[in-house]
């Protein structure tokens, strides 16, 4: 192909995009009015879901969605109809979990934003303040990278082939440190940014000086910043949303939501506002556009700079009032600052986390240099080799069509359980060769080292359970988990998982070592943060139970939320993904689209303004640690395999924190073939209701949905959150 031809090929594809447009518009526009009338019918005291669904062409599970009380009554109590109801200890499944599509039907009078948020979601949500405008170089973005298809063993497009390291001298230079380029203790503190919080619905504003009640109209840019500086000081710069989501008010007019977010942000300002170009040597600049917890950022005249942020990055307020929700912030502020003297919280968790750590970097002994950051190469292999989360769907035939009943089992703070050892230095490389010159000792002691290995993996013959080892998948950054009996793959994989396929409790799988990297076992550098966190959320989770006044309880219970956002996506922003920047430009007078900055790709459109999105290398970042990161996540999905519940065996006389032991073996390995219907990053979804005593600690496996009756097993991702949001319902049902 030459040049004209390519040119005419584009043209062509230009005309084709014109002429789908307006049908997809007709068909979303016919699909929101059957939704609407579905809904409307579904109000009928006597309607059948059943009915609904052969009138309107859709399943029964479709219907329920919709019209929620026609879901499936328990024999006792029945689903709740309420809203889904948050585990005791810890809301999990929420920004991790989910992988279905943000598109919503466009002509639709409000989008369904109960659902969780989905990868994309995810991957813009962690690291966000990290860069200028926005850097969404996020621990999260490898959930989509986990995320496999609702398919069965066969795979319709060849899967991608995982990049290896170069033979002899060439890949040996990866093995190295960036130059001038450490991780080492801040000799400054964080700058204090004054905070308010507003819910836009009831247009209540609570900051350290009082309460007010605004009005806010339609809850604009222009009106919240009007209403919000003719109550409050100039010195308030960031506004936390914590109900009404204003962003989302228009959202019937657009495709999707990040557009409806665009059109929000970039809205007329009142007089003398702009947006944000530069904040001193922080360079925040510009805004974030993300589809549910968006960032804006704003100036007026040189001194005044104001932030309005979801609190949804934190944590779910539930309905909190402003004022619970602004005690949740005070609580947290303490609870760390007995951890932490300089704690400052930043705008978002993910900062938080990763400031945090900084002031635990040691000023002695062999690291008092700095830990080292590793080779652009290396991070390249480790962005494209580790994934995240495992998310997985298994459907028939490979489980039946009706299951007996459906439950949820999710790891409580599980990361924190997997931050005591890990990867540190710069490694050793270990080929094929290299290891079969080592005795037999020194090679079962190097699996127990931190490592990332290149390995041939054959399935046992006889294997009835699911896949343990993750393998590239058809898509850019998708990964599988294959489970055939004598299949044969090459992958990636972490130390822990590796161990896993060699010694799980079934029968052993037949693992051949290609080429690995490994490192030192001895040092911690993620310890002494993670047990500080550890500490400070088993302080808060003690007090939400205990205190006299419900309003503090649920302050905090919100605040040992926000601990384990901290920890999640503290730890996500070591992933240190290659840097993808976001932004928005009016159109010219005529309609056209402005010239945007070299490299970028529009992403979204509204009737002002273009966003455009642009992928970037590796930043030098001084705190860039992909290994520290694809540890903790190979250890998690192992530990979603098999592990053990903790049995409390004392408690800490100085500080009140628990002893623990190991209990009773968990996981998915631990419970019968067939018997597993979905994983979700830390949860396991299975037609069984095993007996594992739950204690509360970091890592245990919570009972958080169930639903003791035949289902139809869940076939697409609406389906699967469908049969969650019951299942929680139902077990909420069960504890009144």
């Amino acid at each position: 192909m030459d040049a004209k031809s390519y040119n005419d090929g584009l043209a062509d594809l230009r005309e084709l995009r014109d002429e789908i447009r307006p049908l997809e518009r007709r068909l979303k526009k016919l699909l929101a009015d059957r939704d609407k009338k579905i809904t409307a019918l579904g109000g009928y005291e006597k309607a059948k879901a059943d009915r609904l669904a052969t009138s309107a062409g859709l399943s029964v599970i479709d219907v329920v969605a919709l019209v929620p009380r026609l879901g499936p009554q328990a024999p006792a109590s029945g689903p709740a109809t309420a809203a889904s109801a948050a585990g005791p200890v810890d809301d999990r499944n929420g920004a991790e979990a989910a992988t279905q599509a943000i598109k919503e039907p466009a002509e639709s009078a409000a989008p369904d934003l109960s659902a969780p948020p989905t990868a994309a979601d995810v991957q813009e949500a962690e690291g966000q303040d990290e860069q200028p405008v926005s850097d969404t170089s996020a621990a999260a973005e490898a959930e989509q990278a986990s995320t496999s298809p609702a398919a069965g063993p066969a795979e319709e497009a060849p899967a991608r082939e995982l990049p290896s390291i170069p033979a002899g001298p060439e890949g040996d230079r990866w093995f190295r440190q960036e130059s001038n380029l450490a991780s080492k203790p801040p000799n400054f503190q964080q700058a204090v940014r004054q905070m308010a919080f507003l819910d836009t619905a009831t247009g209540v504003l609570v900051w350290s000086g009082g309460t007010a009640r605004l009005e806010l109209g339609r809850a604009s840019v222009a009106e919240i910043l009007t209403a919000v500086y003719a109550t409050v000081p100039a010195t308030i710069e960031r506004i936390y949303v914590t109900g009404g989501d204003p962003w989302h008010r228009e959202a019937g007019r657009y495709e999707f939501l990040r557009d409806a977010v665009a059109a929000w942000l970039n809205g007329p300002l009142p007089e003398g506002w702009q947006v944000e170009s530069s904040r001193g040597k922080d360079r925040q600049a510009g805004h974030l556009v993300h589809p549910r917890n968006p960032v804006g950022r704003w100036q007026r005249g040189k001194d005044q700079h104001t932030e309005i942020r979801s609190v949804g990055e934190w944590f779910d307020p539930e309905g909190a009032s402003p004022e619970i929700v602004r005690q949740a912030f005070v609580e947290l502020w303490k609870a760390l600052r007995e951890k932490w003297r300089d704690v400052v919280l930043m705008g978002s968790p993910s900062q938080t986390g990763r400031d945090l750590w900084t002031r635990t970097i040691p000023e002695r002994g062999r690291w008092a240099e700095g830990y080292p950051v590793l080779s652009q190469e290396i991070r390249g292999l480790l962005h494209a080799t580790a994934g995240q989360g495992r998310t997985e769907l298994m459907v028939p035939p490979r489980v039946p069509e009706r299951v007996p009943a459906w439950y949820e089992l999710d790891r409580t703070f599980a990361y924190a359980r997997h931050c005591s050892t890990s990867p540190t230095g710069v490694p050793r490389r270990m080929t094929k060769a290299a290891l079969a010159s080592l005795s037999d000792k020194e090679r079962t002691d190097l699996l127990y080292s931190p490592a990332h290995w290149q390995v041939r993996v054959t399935i046992p013959e006889g294997w009835e359970h699911v896949g343990l080892l993750p393998a590239p998948a058809p898509g850019e950054r998708s990964w599988h988990y294959p489970y055939e009996p004598g299949r044969t793959f090459t992958t990636w994989a972490g130390g822990a998982e590796i161990n896993m396929a060699l010694r799980n409790p079934i029968m052993p799988w037949t693992v051949e070592f290609l080429d690995g990297l490994v490192w030192e076992k001895e040092q911690r550098p993620l310890q002494e943060w993670s047990t500080k966190l550890r500490s400070v959320w088993n302080h808060l989770l003690r007090w939400s139970t205990s205190h006299g006044d419900e309003s503090m309880r649920w302050a905090f219970r919100l605040a040992a939320r926000a601990v384990r956002s901290i920890l999640l996506y503290g730890i996500g922003t070591f992933a240190q993904r290659p840097k993808i920047t976001t932004g928005s430009v009016e159109l010219n007078a005529d309609g056209s689209t402005p010239e945007i900055p070299d490299g970028a790709h529009l992403t979204g459109i509204t009737d002002t303004h273009v966003t455009w999105q642009r992928y970037g290398g590796f930043a030098r970042d001084p705190y860039a640690h992909p290994e520290w990161a694809a540890a903790v996540w190979s250890a998690a999905r192992a530990a979603l395999l098999s592990t053990h519940q903790s049995v409390i065996i004392g408690q800490d006389e100085k500080t009140g924190d628990v002893k623990v032991g190991k209990g009773v073996p968990s996981g998915a390995l631990h419970l019968p073939a067939g018997s597993i219907l979905a994983f979700r990053t830390d949860a396991i979804y299975t037609t069984v209701r095993p007996d594992w005593p739950y204690s509360g600690q970091p890592g245990d496996y919570l009972l958080k949905g169930a639903l003791d009756w035949e289902q139809n097993t869940p076939t697409s991702d609406e389906e699967f959150y469908t049969l969650q949001k019951l299942g929680r319902q139902n077990l909420e049902a069960e504890g009144l």
